[in-house]
């Protein structure tokens, strides 16, 4: 069989052998946190170890079990079932859109996938009514979807319509061979113009629902970070991910002095300007590079800036002219 034809539509099957760096950690967060799992919610992958699809040494275990290192973590990842949410009409920007792929600009404001809270008027919800055929790796709340963006986070995202694909760009995004660049504006101006942080991420110790960069038990984190333009007290940067942590550039650049302006959670809880009021954190996903999982032909897309960013910018560089 032609492995670049192949489609992923049946289960899933992988073992793993637990290193001494994870003796002691739960079975279900070992699980959610495997980086070719980075789809699955924790509560999926709780569902998956009842069930039996996850095995530890072959046997059936509780999902807080601690593993020792040196047992085999047996994954079974079944077919996922038809999805039963409701299509919705959405506008959402396409770029490019094959019979394997979908590639879009992600409106800010736009939750990506169901979940507590949010059941209907997601990007999900979206796609299934622009295209029927999305892959089901996810599960069925998370059909497509590849990686994600935070809800008031705008820009490119890539989306599978088939299982082949999404387990071939799965790998990509897992071995770093996709580039990510994002655009941001910073409340606040980095000494130097150009650097970066290196430093791992984690679950915030006491505020569950933040991230943080953790000296013990995070994982490893790298942003790439230059300066575009500098205004009275804020700048706009580019960067480049070359890993995929959640919330990994909000916390970086935080941890600089220099949040992403609008950002509530890691930044300052007042960003209403004179004369302009920032509604959400300016964090843009700009350009994805990746390899087509069909042909392997290589693509360059670019998302334009929304015109809530582009409306910032332009008071930003007036204000700047004005002050002279």
């Amino acid at each position: 069989m032609n492995n670049q034809n192949a489609h992923f539509d049946q289960e899933i099957v992988c073992r793993l052998i637990v290193s001494s760096d994870f003796n002691g950690k739960r079975l279900d967060q070992y699980v959610a946190d495997l980086d070719q799992f980075s789809h699955l919610t924790r509560t999926r992958v709780q569902s998956l170890i009842r069930s039996g699809n996850i095995l530890v040494d072959d046997q059936l275990k509780k999902t807080g079990y601690r593993l020792k290192s040196g047992e085999s973590v047996r994954i079974l990842l079944p077919p996922a079932e038809p999805s039963v949410l409701i299509p919705e009409k959405l506008s959402i920007p396409v770029l490019l859109e094959d019979e394997d792929i979908i590639v879009l600009s992600k409106p800010p404001g736009l939750v990506v996938h169901p979940s507590h809270g949010h059941d209907h008027g997601t990007l999900v919800h979206g796609l299934l009514y622009q295209c029927r055929n999305l892959s089901g790796i996810g599960g069925e709340q998370r059909p497509g979807i590849v990686h994600r963006l935070d809800k008031d986070t705008s820009g490119i995202m890539i989306v599978a319509k088939n299982d082949q694909a999404h387990q071939s760009l799965v790998d990509q995004f897992k071995s770093r061979n996709v580039e990510k660049y994002y655009l941001a504006i910073l409340d606040g101006i980095p000494r130097e113009k150009r650097g970066k942080v290196d430093a791992p991420i984690g679950r915030h110790p006491v505020h569950r629902k933040k991230m943080s960069i953790l000296q013990q038990g995070g994982r490893h984190a790298l942003t790439h970070w230059e300066i575009l333009e500098e205004f009275q007290r804020f700048c706009l940067v580019k960067l480049k991910l070359e890993t995929g942590r959640t919330h990994q550039i909000r916390v970086h650049m935080s941890s600089l002095g220099c949040p992403v302006a609008g950002d509530i959670m890691y930044g300052r809880k007042k960003n209403k300007l004179p004369g302009f009021s920032i509604s959400r954190q300016c964090l843009h996903s700009l350009s994805l590079s990746f390899n087509h999982p069909r042909t392997g032909e290589r693509f360059t897309l670019t998302a334009p800036l929304w015109d809530d960013m582009e409306d910032l910018l332009h008071y930003l560089r007036n204000e700047n002219s004005t002050s002279f």
